[in-house]
């Protein structure tokens, strides 16, 4: 087995046109504030060898720009699009509990039993995921790369790398616009340990 050590950040867009709200696929721009969100969350002593994203607007559009500013190889992943909301996407989160009080509760607090109606299967979209993952972590194994994604999108990879457990992987984490997680990958004859080093904003 051959050493390496990779890097890996991952970064959730920032706020798209139309303010807080379940989005899942619905492919919204980012706002004019969710642009200064994702250039203010790079730093110029960033150093990375490939940019990796998902292809929805408000992520692929911020990906394109910073690879294109780097000179740096970018890469369109459709598995690292956010989990699909059913009937919840394009409405905000007071609407919902208006119309079901106890909805989000039961979602948060057990995203496996209760999706929203019409929603993307939780085992599915951590099947996916996990898929991009490996992929990326050995087609890159030795590099440092971005990961342009979504909140949904972190918290399966971070569930996987901390191992918490599926019915939490939603609960467990906050995960704000712009915020960035950092995971190291070692590969060496002892195995492969992956560790978080930070997560925030």
């Amino acid at each position: 087995m051959k050493n390496s050590t990779t890097t890996v950040d991952l970064i959730r867009h920032g706020e798209p046109a139309g303010g807080p709200m379940f989005r899942g696929s619905q492919d919204d721009p980012l706002s004019d504030l969710g642009w200064q969100q994702m250039r203010s969350a790079i730093t110029a002593t960033d150093q990375w060898d490939r940019v990796v994203t998902s292809p929805l607007l408000r992520c692929r559009r911020f990906a394109e720009e910073l690879a294109s500013a780097r000179q740096l190889p970018l890469e369109v992943d459709d598995r690292l699009r956010e989990i699909s909301f059913g009937a919840w996407e394009g409405r905000t989160a007071n609407a919902i509990m208006a119309e079901t009080p106890d909805a989000l509760t039961r979602f948060w607090s057990d995203p496996v039993t209760h999706l929203p109606p019409g929603g993307e299967p939780l085992a599915e979209f951590q099947t996916r995921v996990r898929e991009a993952w490996q992929h990326w972590t050995v087609e890159a194994a030795g590099q440092q790369i971005l990961v342009v994604c979504h909140g949904g999108v972190i918290r399966m990879v971070l569930a996987e790398v901390m191992g918490i457990p599926l019915d939490r992987s939603f609960a467990a984490l906050a995960v704000p616009y712009a915020c960035r997680s950092r995971v190291r990958i070692d590969q060496s004859d002892h195995g492969v340990l992956s560790c978080l080093l930070s997560h925030g904003t």
